[in-house]
């Protein structure tokens, strides 16, 4: 029995296929409708930190769940800003 740590399933080391799925993930954000955005994906230890700006909520949403699907298991860390300009629904009414 080893005592270098706990034995990780695939063999190599944990940070190597973290950083092997990032890519993965990368080129499927580019390849897809979300590939003009400026979001960026990093290794954080065993964690994966998302960070950037992107135009709604849905389009965030939809980052963050391709983001939590791709990486199912490991500690994914947000910090997304939505620049979203919504334009009023209505008449102001001044008085």
């Amino acid at each position: 029995m080893s005592t270098h740590g706990p034995q990780h399933p695939g063999g190599g080391e944990p940070e190597q296929n973290l950083d092997y799925r990032i890519a993965h993930l990368q080129d499927r954000l580019a390849s897809g409708e979300l590939g003009e955005l400026g979001v960026r994906v990093e290794a954080r230890g065993r964690t994966v930190l998302l960070t950037g700006t992107v135009p709604s909520a849905p389009c965030r949403d939809e980052i963050v769940r391709t983001v939590q699907e791709e990486f199912a298991g490991v500690p994914v860390h947000t910090d997304l800003v939505v620049t979203e300009t919504s334009s009023p629904d209505h008449a102001e009414e001044l008085a």
